[in-house]
């Protein structure tokens, strides 16, 4: 992703909306009146060996607004998870949290980080990742959404780690996330198989203000996650072999479902 809109929620300005204390944070309680909040997380390439995110927490924000004045947090799951980004692309996804929670309407989600999040360059060098209020605030998203009694509601968090990445001065390195989040479904997806192998190509489209990239995997297979429901130009292009660029145009994206483009052989 070269363009990725910055979600306020991993930007300064919500980091900022997010100073104030947990204190009403609370777990839920299943029973009726509950709804599934299923959330996921795939990510954007970057140029690492690992990137590893350590979650300690998640929460959905329900009711009040984004600033989070009003309504509560409620606990999605208080578990340590650590999540190897460079592990989740072309159509692999961790699991962040699977819960029930109370039917309504909800605001926002919230990543606590832990202080154990660091990555591997492509020298095999291991650096911390720092968070600016990441462990304590947390980090947090605008998406409003209703949780309906008995219905399981799906999203993903496509996380692009090559934005998300700050290396400054004096070579340390920060995690400010940056982040696009789609319903399940509202939203599909767009797959396909670059020919040949030595290609190293990128795939990319854009959605609305994103640029939404992936690379082919070792068997030359791709796959655009996450797509809102439209029509897109889908790029095979930048390649540093001397393969020719390859355009898609009216490449329809339909929720809940997958567009296949087959395979496609690059010439010289």
């Amino acid at each position: 992703m070269r363009k990725l809109f910055y979600f306020s929620l991993f930007a300064l300005a919500l980091l900022a909306a997010g100073c104030k204390n947990d204190d009403n944070s609370t777990t839920p309680q299943t029973g009726s009146g509950n709804g599934l909040l299923k959330i996921y997380m795939t990510d954007a390439p970057a140029h690492y060996s690992s990137i590893n995110i350590q979650v300690t927490r998640v929460e959905a924000h329900q009711g009040g607004d984004t600033a989070g004045t009003s309504g509560s947090w409620l606990v999605v799951k208080d578990s340590t998870q650590n999540v190897d980004l460079m592990q989740l692309r072309n159509g692999v996804t961790a699991i962040l949290g699977n819960t029930a929670l109370p039917a309504g309407e909800y605001s926002q989600i919230r990543l606590i980080i832990g202080t154990g999040s660091y990555l591997v360059d492509e020298n095999g060098i291991r650096h911390d990742l720092t968070v600016p209020s990441g462990s304590s605030t947390g980090l947090k998203l605008n998406h409003p959404f209703s949780l309906q009694d008995g219905v399981t509601y799906e999203l993903t968090l496509d996380f692009d780690a090559s934005k998300s990445i700050l290396v400054t001065g004096n070579n340390n390195y920060k995690l400010k996330p940056v982040v696009r989040v789609e319903a399940n479904a509202l939203s599909g997806s767009v797959s396909g198989q670059v020919l040949p192998l030595d290609a190293r190509v990128d795939v990319h489209t854009i959605a609305g203000n994103d640029t939404v990239t992936t690379y082919p995997d070792n068997q030359g297979y791709f796959k655009l996650m996450a797509l809102p429901e439209s029509t897109y130009t889908v790029h095979i292009a930048h390649s540093e072999t001397g393969y020719k660029d390859v355009t898609f145009s009216n490449v329809k994206v339909t929720k809940g479902q997958n567009t296949d483009l087959g395979t496609v052989t690059l010439q010289k």
